[in-house]
């Protein structure tokens, strides 16, 4: 009978933090790299990858609606920031998202929209894309 008891409490404990802490949902964000004379869409879309990620991970109670390259001008405004911190190259991406209810990490209004989100990540030439900051700026 311990063993039962044992297996269940094991269930039980997996089924509650399988439905906590979830984390942010991206299963039906909208993409949208957009044209760009500095990267490829590629460059873009790892940027973007990473940005999945870091939301899946640490936006609990949000839904990332849509995604996008802010553009080559806006990358323009953040490139003195990437050089100050030892990186050649800096993508900024803006995004919308929902909050339910919770309010998330309770940092967020609950049931608001957030628009106009925006990512910022650096690498050096060619490396790999690290998310350095986010918010309203």
């Amino acid at each position: 009978m311990n063993g039962l008891r044992w297996a269940a409490a094991l269930l039980l404990a997996g089924l509650m933090l399988g439905l906590s802490g979830c984390g942010g949902d991206v299963s039906g964000v909208a993409i949208t790299v957009g044209p760009s004379e500095l990267y490829a869409a590629e460059d873009i879309r790892d940027g973007v990858d990473v940005i999945l990620d870091y939301f899946k991970k640490n936006f609990d109670g949000c839904t990332l609606t849509e995604i996008s390259y802010a553009g080559d001008e806006r990358n323009g405004d953040y490139l003195d920031f990437a050089l100050r911190n030892g990186r050649d190259e800096v993508l900024v991406l803006v995004s919308s998202f929902d909050v339910d209810d919770s309010g998330g990490d309770g940092s967020l209004n609950p049931n608001e929209t957030y628009t106009g989100w925006r990512w910022i990540l650096m690498r050096d030439a060619g490396g790999k894309w690290v998310h350095v900051d986010h918010g309203y700026g």
